[in-house]
């Protein structure tokens, strides 16, 4: 017994180590490398359903985006087909100001009628300075019109470091925005508008017997590629926001500042690969689904389901799935009457002790209030509790 006793005393010592070392590697964070270090003045990668920023570098300095501009040109028109107010086979007729219109082109001559299906298509793959012009006048009467309506859905964006001038990004040392603004609006973009969103991916596009190619070079070299935009001038250097999709996960890559052409494509690709391979976003909760049950007081039932207003998605580095948390703070003391959507608590989401999320849990149905009898019995109810 003590020879037994002797060899639990020697090896106790490299038990508990085990034990701690354990339980040390399975909270221990899963190792990311550090962002690359790419050559552009600003940058930004982003997920696009959880909104976790990977890299990013002078996001909110402003500059000036070239015609990374026509991303907003485009979500206007998007909204105005959306709404009615134009059609996407209506016919408009090319004015002067528009075929005049220098730098790139799709080469509408004037006085022709083009449909607004092919002035997208000529903005979009051509990046053409006519057709962003074409389309302003068809939709908002002129141009400064129509830059009054890009400036307003830029604020309701949320995009704070934003102001446009002009539709096509022509230099102006006012027309300026951030990465983070672009990197807002290329994902409302995506969001609101994914059957128009589609028209990002087209390689190439002829109009009046000229052919052009995307600029976007990375849509020939990735696959998972399927847009944005391009953009160039001398004061901007060469600007690029790309996305791609890879199973579920699609980042947003903004590049601006680049050396060149062929630098704005490998930097972008860059961003791209690390967030891709080193990150990992998975929905952990859908809109509407029913996370929890609590009682209330005071009203016709005495149960409410708990849930969340939107899919609630999560960005981690790959391999750290098993150690996220979820925490939910329900009110304690909840009474009728309640709205639909009413806050109603908090879910938190952790990993190893850092805070990811915190999204509030709201009511997933209304509850009015009781008759007489229900009020007063909760009454009494609650003062016991």
């Amino acid at each position: 017994m003590i020879k037994s006793f002797t060899k639990l005393t020697y090896l106790l010592p490299l038990f508990f180590t085990l034990l701690f070392l354990n339980s040390f590697l399975a909270n221990a964070a899963v190792p990311v490398p550090a962002p690359p270090q790419i050559a552009a003045k600003n940058y930004l990668l982003i997920d696009f359903d959880s909104g976790r920023i990977l890299a990013e570098k002078d996001a909110d300095v402003q500059i000036e985006p070239a015609s990374i501009t026509k991303l907003m040109t485009a979500y206007v028109v998007y909204n105005e087909l959306e709404t009615g107010r134009i059609e996407i086979n209506e016919q408009v007729t090319i004015s002067e100001k528009a075929w005049r219109m220098g730098g790139s082109r799709m080469y509408l001559e004037v006085g022709t009628k083009v449909s607004v299906e092919s002035l997208l298509m000529g903005l979009i793959v051509q990046s053409g300075n006519d057709a962003s012009v074409a389309l302003a006048e068809h939709v908002a009467g002129t141009e400064d019109a129509f830059v009054d309506l890009m400036n307003q859905h830029a604020a309701r964006l949320g995009m704070t470091q934003t102001y446009y001038k002009n539709t096509t990004g022509w230099p102006d040392t006012e027309h300026l925005t951030t990465a983070r603004d672009i990197a807002a609006l290329s994902a409302a973009l995506i969001r609101e508008f994914p059957e128009h969103y589609r028209r990002y991916a087209e390689k190439v596009y002829t109009y009046n017997n000229i052919k052009q190619y995307n600029r976007n070079k990375l849509l020939w070299r990735d696959n998972s590629v399927d847009g944005l935009k391009t953009g160039h001038t001398e004061s901007a250097g060469y600007c690029l926001v790309s996305s791609a999709k890879r199973s579920d996960m699609r980042l947003i890559s903004v590049v601006l500042g680049a050396a060149s052409e062929k630098s704005r494509a490998a930097v972008s690709q860059s961003l791209l690969n690390y967030g891709f391979r080193f990150y990992k976003t998975h929905k952990l909760y859908a809109a509407g689904e029913i996370l929890n049950h609590s009682r209330v007081w005071k009203g016709e039932i005495d149960d409410i389901a708990l849930g969340l207003l939107n899919d609630l998605h999560i960005t981690i580095p790959r391999g750290s799935y098993k150690k996220l948390n979820a925490l939910m703070d329900v009110d304690a003391n909840i009474e009728a009457p309640i709205a639909k959507g009413e806050q109603l608590g908090v879910v938190r989401i952790t990993l190893n002790d850092e805070k990811l999320s915190a999204v509030p849990l709201v009511a997933l149905n209304r509850i009015e209030k009781g008759n007489l009898f229900q009020v007063a019995k909760d009454y009494i109810l609650q003062l016991f509790n």
